[in-house]
Order: C-alpha cells, then sequence, then structure tokens
C-alpha cells in the first residue's frame, strides 16, 4: 500500500518536525528532541504536578496531539509501533518534572510497562519525584477477576483528560494518582475491527479477515480479539458490544456513562456518528444516561478499520474535570447533552 514518508529511517522525526511547527502549543524537549512538550500556559513544576507518557508512533493524534493546558505536560515518542525506552522516557521525566513530582501514565502492554518503570526507578535514583500509574481497560484482554492485567485500551484517554484538568487546577501527586485509579476502575472498552491497517515499516497487512466476518475484541496494535461476528446492520453489533461491557462492569438503571467511540484510522466520521447514534440509543433503552460524548479517531493503528466504544461511569467530579476546557492540538471540547435532548 501505498504512504506517505521520506524514509523508514526518519518517518517519526519528520512527522515531529510537522507537528511542533504546525501547533503552538508544544515544542521539542530541550533534552531530548524526541520529547514533545507543553509550550503554551506552561505552569511552573514546582507547583504543579506534571503528567506524561510514552508510547510508539504509528498510533497518531494520541498521545503527542493531547499535549498542552489542562492535558498532558510532555509524551514520549518512541519508534513505530514500539515503546521508547526507559532512557528515553527518563528524559523526559526530567524535562518536566519539579518540586511537585510528576506522574508517568503508562498504558499496559508490555514494552510499554517494562520500560515505563524502569525509567521510574532510574529516575528516583535521580532524586526526582515520579510515580507511574498503569492504565488498562479493555475488556477482551482478561476476565474482571483479572482486570489488572488487562491491556490498556481508548478509554485511557479519560485518564488523560480528567488528570489534566485536576492537576492545572493544583490537585497533588497523591491525591491525582487515587483519582487516575478510580477512573481506571470505572472504565470499560471494546473494540470491533473491520480491516487491517498496513505496516509502515513492512508494507504488510497486520491480520487478515474475510471480508464478511468482525473481529471482536481486537486490540491497538492487532493483538487478538474475543471472537469473530458476521457483519450486518452496526445496529446488532453495537446493542452486542454495549451488553459485553455492562456484563463486565454493569450500571443501575438510573445510571450515567461518559462514552467514547474511537475511530481505529480507517472508518470514516459518517460511520462512528452512527455508532455513537446506536450506543447512546441503546444505552437510553437500558436506562443509562449517556453524556458528554468523545465521537472521533484519536487513537488509530494507520488505517485500520473499525471503532472501540469505551463507557466510564463518573462521578460528579470526574464529569466536571471530563468536561474542563483544555488547549491542545488533538483533543476535542467535550460537552454535556442537553436534557431535552435526552427525551
Amino acid at each position: 500500500m501505498k504512504k506517505l514518508f521520506n524514509s523508514p529511517e526518519t518517518m517519526v522525526d519528520d512527522m515531529i518536525d510537522g507537528f511542533v511547527e504546525a501547533y503552538p502549543q508544544v515544542r521539542r524537549g530541550a533534552i531530548d528532541p524526541r520529547v514533545v512538550v507543553r509550550r503554551r500556559g506552561a505552569k511552573n513544576p514546582d507547583e504543579k504536578v506534571t503528567l506524561l507518557i510514552g508510547n510508539g508512533a504509528g498510533h497518531e493524534p494520541i498521545a503527542m496531539g493531547f499535549v498542552g493546558q489542562g492535558l498532558l505536560d510532555a509524551n514520549v515518542v518512541g519508534d513505530v509501533f514500539a515503546a521508547p525506552s526507559a532512557d528515553l522516557i527518563l528524559d523526559g521525566v526530567r524535562e518536566v518534572t519539579g518540586k511537585a513530582g510528576s506522574i508517568l501514565l503508562i498504558s499496559q502492554h508490555s514494552g510499554d510497562v517494562i520500560n515505563g518503570r524502569a525509567a521510574t526507578m532510574l529516575a528516583e535514583e535521580d532524586g526526582l519525584n515520579v510515580l507511574p500509574l498503569l492504565m488498562y481497560d479493555d475488556i477482551s484482554a482478561a476476565p474482571p477477576e483479572r482486570r489488572q492485567d488487562r491491556r490498556g485500551a481508548p478509554g485511557t484517554m479519560f485518564i488523560y483528560k480528567i488528570l489534566g484538568a485536576a492537576a492545572e487546577e493544583g490537585m497533588d501527586q497523591a491525591a491525582l494518582m487515587r483519582l487516575g485509579e478510580e477512573v481506571r476502575d470505572r472504565t470499560v472498552t471494546l473494540a470491533a475491527a473491520l480491516s487491517p491497517g498496513i505496516s509502515p515499516l513492512t508494507g504488510l497487512p497486520m491480520f487478515s479477515l474475510p471480508d464478511d466476518e468482525i473481529y471482536l475484541g481486537m486490540g491497538v496494535h492487532g493483538e487478538p480479539g474475543v471472537g469473530r461476528v458476521k457483519t450486518g446492520p452496526v445496529r446488532g453489533l453495537v446493542v452486542e458490544m454495549i451488553a459485553r461491557l455492562l456484563e463486565d462492569r454493569p450500571i443501575d438503571q438510573g445510571g450515567r456513562a461518559a462514552v467514547i467511540i474511537n475511530g481505529m484510522g480507517g472508518t470514516t466520521q459518517m460511520e462512528l456518528l452512527t455508532v455513537w447514534r446506536e450506543t447512546a440509543a441503546e444505552l437510553r433503552r437500558r436506562g443509562i444516561t449517556p453524556l458528554a460524548p468523545m465521537v472521533g479517531s484519536f487513537v488509530t493503528t494507520q488505517e485500520m478499520g473499525g471503532f472501540s466504544i469505551s463507557l466510564l461511569e463518573p462521578e460528579d467530579e470526574m464529569l466536571r474535570l471530563w468536561c474542563a476546557p483544555q488547549d491542545s492540538p488533538a483533543f476535542p471540547e467535550i460537552h454535556m447533552i442537553p436534557e431535552d435532548d435526552q427525551k
């Protein structure tokens, strides 16, 4: 498949060059150019707890697109589909950590966890106050009794945004860690993949799938799902996915759910909005109020076709922080659905 880049060796750095030139909110790090740092509205790290994450390239706009006021203070960018090294993550920690400390967000994938934890230990040896927060939400990766073994999926964006807003308001490190764990425990995600992405390094599809089948539970790197279903009207697919999500983490009638509908990269906004429509309808049918949706392609795997549904049962403070203003290149403004529109 045709792709637009200069060379495999320079594609990530060329991308970052274009990114920092396009958006005044961000700049390259002073310690390492693979660290993207918040520029606009940056606060003194001796007074504000800073948030950062390391991840492989190829999933944009996550996570460098989320660096900005009210969100992340830095993103450490690895090679395509590869976690950044511990030394590179350490450079990111050094770039943004002050007396107030920092939190290193780690989406639970083996390389990210190994290198993130190693970077945390190296930072502690340097006298830097950084705490690692593991993020996981993919219900297809492990059953509820082993939720701590699950993969990170697009529902982790609830943590990015809610902690980013709370840190901006001055919440301390310990309280941010507790809040992040609470959001994580209230979040579930399930994906449906329709077609493979193409690796920009090999030019090969990441998996194969018959035209009349959909993978349920596909991971963001093409990890195996929980099964296949036949293609058909999207309503039936969404109903099945909502049933699985609520079986894993029930929300009572009269409850509320903040929703993320995330496209994998090759799914149109027309399709994603239809998925949102059916998700909202099914939640209402079950007596659950859908609110503050985020609909678009934010955690992508090149041109992989498909989407994921993430549900968060929010406490009032979580919901306020989820909808708080932010200034980043790619995270959308989140708005509550008016009560009249829920009828």
